[in-house]
């Protein structure tokens, strides 16, 4: 958590909302960090979650929660421990929610890289969907998955890695193995986005004021994508 260190020792040495909780919620606390330290994460979450079920308005134990789950997420351990985008984003919300000044925390922390790029995090950041200046803004920071199917999950993504080309990922469902990407170029006017491909006539779509793009032929986006379907 870059590294909790500096969490841990917020709480030991100020008056904070951390040290007003009950002794067994700092306890717990205590030893998920020392757990984390260890690189043993997935025995720091459980600490963490019993620290916040102890004192649900310790923002630090909800904040060490999400930081762990990223470790998790980057680790490729999404399904066994949950460790969804939402779900940290969740954790964040809540932590930030009880605290404000975890954000500036968050903002540094890396453990929480894989959630930079979620509508949930660009909020957090002052952006917003229901905004149509902050339109161009989105789409770029943020990448767009489309709904899962069945076992293989999200299937496509969509990035607009800078004011003027478009990738477009998918995996091949008859060969799960194979993936294929299409570059173009796309352009913005109020909602409205329309895609160019080559050799494929552009496409229409538009993000809505709760952040979803829907566009002709490809359907719709979001900010997370579709895992550990059964």
């Amino acid at each position: 958590m870059s590294r909790l260190l500096l969490l841990l020792t917020l709480v030991l040495a100020a008056p904070s909302a951390a040290q007003s909780a009950t002794p067994s919620a700092r306890a717990l606390n205590t030893e998920g960090f020392r757990l984390y330290q260890g690189g043993k994460y997935p025995e720091a979450l459980e600490k963490f979650e019993a620290a916040a079920q102890a004192d649900p308005k310790l923002a630090l134990a909800h904040y060490n929660v999400a930081a762990t789950l990223g470790v998790l997420r980057k680790q490729g351990q999404i399904c066994p421990y949950s460790a969804h985008r939402q779900t940290i984003l969740e954790r964040l919300n809540t932590s930030i929610q009880l605290d404000p000044r975890r954000l500036a925390r968050a903002k540094e922390d890396a453990d929480l890289d894989p959630i930079r790029d979620t509508l949930g995090w660009q909020k957090l950041l002052g952006r917003s969907p229901s905004r149509q200046a902050d339109v161009p803004e989105l789409l770029r920071r943020v990448t767009w998955f489309s709904p899962g199917e069945g076992v293989y999950g999200s299937t496509r993504k969509i990035t607009f890695p800078d004011g003027k080309r478009v990738v477009l990922w998918r995996r091949i469902i008859e060969d799960p193995t194979r993936t294929e990407e299409q570059t173009g170029t796309y352009t913005v006017k109020g909602r409205t986005i329309t895609l160019t491909f080559p050799a494929r006539k552009p496409l229409k779509g538009q993000m809505s004021t709760r952040g979803v793009l829907e566009f002709e032929e490809l359907g719709t986006f979001q900010d997370s994508p579709s895992e550990c379907e059964a």
